[in-house]
C-alpha cells in the first residue's frame, strides 16, 4: 500500500505531503481545489505521461515521490520502496526506485504491478478487449496458471522452431526463391570467367589504345635520336680512346664507361623500335576491352570491389547452395518437432479452453449480479470466449471479449462502444468487485467513479468500494456523501491564497470533522438538517 505521497511544483500544488492508510480513503473538496492534481501525480509516479505545462509557474522543476509499503517485496528490505520523479522544464526526467536510477519505460514496468488507475474519462485497460482474457484468467485463478506456464514453454519453442525453419529455409517457397536467386548469381559469375589481375591489364590495354597515336609519334622521335648518327658518333668517340687509354689509366676507364654506354645505346635503340612496332590501333580490339571491363564493372556493383572480392562471394554462395540442397533431412526433423510441439499446444490451449469458457459463465454471472446491485437491473454481461483453430496466441488460442446489454429487448454489444460514462464506472466496479479476492493489483485509485450516479446506484457504488477495499488499498476522489460516509479514512482538499499565490493543502479529518463534511457534501451547508442526515450515513458505515 502506499503510505505516503510528496508532491510539489503541480499545478496549483506548491509543496504537499499525505499520509494514506490501508482501507478506503475517500479524498473530498470544493472544485478546483486540486483533487485531480492528487490522482495526476499518482499517474505521473507510474510513470505516466507529463506535459511540462503541469509544472508550478515560476517553477523549474516538479517532484513526486510515494513510499509503497510491501514486506513481501524483493526489491526492499524493510518493506518499504520509495519511489520519486523529478520532471524539468527542459523536459529531462529523473526516475529512481529506492534511489537507483530507472527510465520512464522502467518505472513504467514497475509501477503497473502496484497501481492501477481509474479515472471518470480513463477507463482504458477495461475498454481494450486485450485485458479481458486478463480479467478471465485472474478469475479463474490457479487452476488455470499451471496450464498456461506449460502452454508458454511450448509457445517459446513453437516460435524457436518456426524461426530456425525460416533461417534454414525450411520453408519450401521460401527456399526455392534463395535457390533460383543464388544459382543466378553463380552463373553470373561463372560466365564471366573472372581471372585475378584481369582487370588491371584490360585498363593498362585501353590506355595504350587510347593513346597509340601520342605513343607512336614521340617513340619516332626517340629513335631518330637514338638513330645510327648517334650510336657513330659514340663509336668513333671509342675508337680515338682506343688510341691512347695504354698511355694512362683514366683514358682506359673513361673509355670502358663510354663503350658501355655505346652498348647500351644500342640496345635501347632496338627496344624502342620494337615498342613502335607493336602499337598496332584496332577498333574491334578497343570495343572488346571496354566491353570486358563493364561486364567487370557491374559484377562488382553486384558482388565486390574487386575481381579477388566477387570470387570470395561465388565460394560462398556455391558453400550456400549446398547447404541449402542438404538442409531437407535436418529441415524435416525440425518439421516433425514443430508438429509434435504444436499437438502439445493444442492439446494444452483445449484444457486452458475449457477453464475459460466454464469460468466464463461464473464470472458472467457473479458481475451481472453485482450490477444489480449497483442499480444496472436491466444490464446483462457476457464474457465471450470463441476458440481460433488456426491461431496461436502467446495466452492459447482464445480470444476473450466483453459483451454487454444494457437495456432489454437491445442486442448484446461489445463493451468498447458502451458510451455512458457513469454506466462504465459501474461496470468497471462491478467487474474490480468480483475479481477482488483474485486480484493480486495491491493500490487502487478511483477518481470521480460517482460522475453520473446517485441515490441507490451512489448507495451501492459505496458499498462495493468498502467490501474492494478488504483485500486492496483504495484511494478515491468522490463528490457524494454516500461514497464519503464509506471512507475508513477521509482528506479534505482545500485551496488557500498565502501571498499572492494560490496553493493546495489537505487535512486527514477526524470522525467530527468527517460527518461535517459529509453534511457539506448532502446540502452544500452544515445545519442540524444535515448534520443528522450525515450521522445516519456514517451510522451505516459502522453497522
Amino acid at each position: 500500500m502506499i503510505t505516503n505521497l510528496h508532491i510539489k511544483n503541480i499545478g496549483i500544488i506548491d509543496d504537499l505531503e499525505i499520509n494514506l492508510n490501508n482501507g478506503l480513503n475517500v479524498l473530498t473538496g470544493e472544485t478546483g481545489a486540486g483533487k485531480s492534481l492528487i490522482i495526476g501525480s499518482l499517474d505521473i509516479i507510474s510513470g505516466g505521461r507529463f506535459s511540462k505545462e503541469m509544472i508550478r509557474k515560476g517553477e523549474d522543476h516538479s517532484f513526486v515521490e510515494i513510499c509503497l509499503y510491501m514486506p513481501e517485496n524483493s526489491n526492499s528490505i524493510d518493506g518499504n520502496i520509495i519511489i520519486s520523479r523529478e520532471i524539468f522544464t527542459n523536459g529531462r526526467n529523473m526516475c529512481k526506485i529506492n534511489g537507483r536510477l530507472v527510465t520512464v519505460s522502467e518505472l513504467k514496468e514497475f509501477m503497473k504491478n502496484y497501481i492501477e488507475i481509474h479515472g471518470q474519462n480513463d477507463n482504458q485497460k477495461i475498454l481494450d478487449s486485450k485485458t479481458h482474457i486478463e480479467y478471465l484468467d485472474a478469475f479463474s485463478g490457479d487452476e488455470i496458471n499451471k496450464l498456461k506456464v506449460e502452454y508458454q514453454i511450448a509457445y517459446c519453442e513453437y516460435k524457436k522452431l518456426n524461426k530456425e525453419l525460416k533461417q534454414n529455409y525450411g520453408d519450401e517457397k521460401e527456399k526455392q526463391r534463395k535457390l533460383d536467386l543464388l544459382r543466378y548469381q553463380l552463373n553470373e559469375i561463372e560466365e564471366a570467367n573472372l581471372k585475378s589481375g584481369e582487370e588491371e591489364k584490360l585498363d593498362e590495354k585501353k590506355r595504350k589504345i587510347q593513346n597509340s597515336e601520342k605513343i607512336v609519334e614521340n617513340l619516332n622521335i626517340v629513335n631518330e635520336a637514338l638513330g645510327d648518327n648517334t650510336i657513330d658518333v659514340i663509336s668513333y668517340a671509342v675508337r680515338a680512346l682506343e688510341k691512347i687509354e695504354d698511355i694512362d689509366k683514366k683514358y682506359l676507364s673513361c673509355n670502358n664507361n663510354l663503350k658501355s654506354i655505346y652498348y647500351e645505346l644500342q640496345e635501347l635503340s632496338r627496344d624502342i623500335y620494337n615498342y613502335k612496332e607493336e602499337i598496332d590501333f584496332d577498333e574491334e580490339e578497343k570495343n572488346n576491352i571496354e566491353e570486358r571491363l563493364d561486364l567487370i564493372y557491374s559484377l562488382k556493383r553486384k558482388y565486390g570491389n574487386n575481381i579477388e572480392e566477387i570470387i570470395k562471394y561465388k565460394e560462398k554462395i556455391a558453400e550456400e547452395i549446398n547447404k541449402i540442397e542438404n538442409s531437407e533431412e535436418y529441415n524435416k526433423k525440425l518439421k516433425q518437432n514443430l508438429e509434435q510441439t504444436k499437438k502439445q499446444m493444442n492439446t494444452i490451449a483445449k484444457l486452458i479452453h475449457n477453464i475459460r469458457f466454464t469460468n466464463s459463465k461464473v464470472l458472467s454471472e457473479k458481475i451481472n449480479q453485482t450490477l444489480g446491485d449497483l442499480e444496472m437491473l436491466n444490464a446483462k454481461i457476457n464474457v465471450h470466449v470463441d476458440y481460433l483453430e488456426s491461431e496461436f496466441f502467446e495466452t492459447g488460442k482464445d480470444q476473450v471479449e466483453i459483451y454487454i446489454t444494457t437495456n432489454k429487448g437491445e442486442d448484446e454489444k461489445q463493451l468498447v462502444k458502451i458510451a455512458s460514462g457513469g454506466e462504465m464506472s459501474r461496470i468497471m466496479l462491478a467487474i474490480k468487485k468480483v475479481l477482488s479476492e483474485t486480484d493480486k493489483m495491491p493500490v487502487l485509485v478511483f477518481d470521480e467513479i460517482d460522475t453520473g450516479i446517485s441515490g441507490k446506484a451512489a448507495n451501492a457504488v459505496g458499498d462495493k468500494l468498502r467490501s474492494i477495499s478488504k483485500n486492496h488499498q483504495v484511494i478515491c476522489i468522490s463528490h457524494l456523501a454516500t461514497i464519503a460516509a464509506s471512507a475508513d479514512y477521509n482528506y479534505f482538499i482545500s485551496k488557500n491564497i498565502v501571498g499572492e499565490r494560490t496553493s493546495t493543502s489537505v487535512k486527514q479529518l477526524n470522525e467530527q470533522e468527517t460527518v461535517e463534511e459529509i453534511a457539506r457534501i448532502s446540502s452544500g451547508d452544515i445545519n442540524e438538517i444535515s448534520m443528522q442526515y450525515a450521522l445516519k450515513l456514517r451510522s451505516k458505515k459502522a453497522s
